[in-house]
């Protein structure tokens, strides 16, 4: 089994950051604050973008609604999430995070202000890489001062021409 499918999402989240961390870090100085945000924005992108290619690969580009939520336990592991789930479906997946180790982890690491970068833009960044037909709506996060995320996950099973 690969690092990807037994390493937890948190514990590689933490390692990334402390490589970003300085990469981010060179780039406020040498360049500014919003080259720096931007450039971390479309790495992670590219990034989240491949790691989901990888994922959709391990299930025989099978990918479906299920195939996501059974995989949503390398994010969850360790109680790195507490979640309520609102309605689970073929179609639909709908949570709200309560409490979200990401957001602690980023701030604790003085990563506070681009950890929405780091991991919420991952999100549905994801979905691109991992099928087309997987779209997430959030309107809200704990990284940037909600009291919970809000996860609406849409599958279109049968997707428009």
């Amino acid at each position: 089994m690969s690092d990807q499918q037994t390493l937890a999402m948190l514990e590689k989240r933490r390692i990334e950051a402390a490589i970003l961390k300085h990469v981010y870090d060179t780039l406020k100085a040498s360049h500014g604050v919003e080259v720096a945000k931007t450039t971390i924005a479309q790495s992670v992108r590219r990034s989240a973008i491949e790691q989901a290619g990888q994922f959709a690969a391990a299930v025989g580009g099978k990918t479906s609604l299920k195939t996501f939520i059974d995989r949503q336990e390398l994010w969850i592991r360790g109680g790195a999430l507490e979640r309520k789930v609102l309605e689970q479906s073929d179609t639909k997946y709908r949570f709200n995070v309560t409490r979200c180790k990401y957001a602690e982890m980023y701030r604790d690491m003085g990563l506070g202000e681009i950890g929405h970068l780091l991991s919420c833009q991952r999100d549905g960044t994801f979905c691109e890489g991992y099928d087309r037909r997987l779209t997430l709506k959030r309107t809200q996060t704990i990284m940037q001062g909600a009291s919970h995320c809000d996860f609406d996950y849409t599958y279109e099973k049968d997707p428009q021409p």
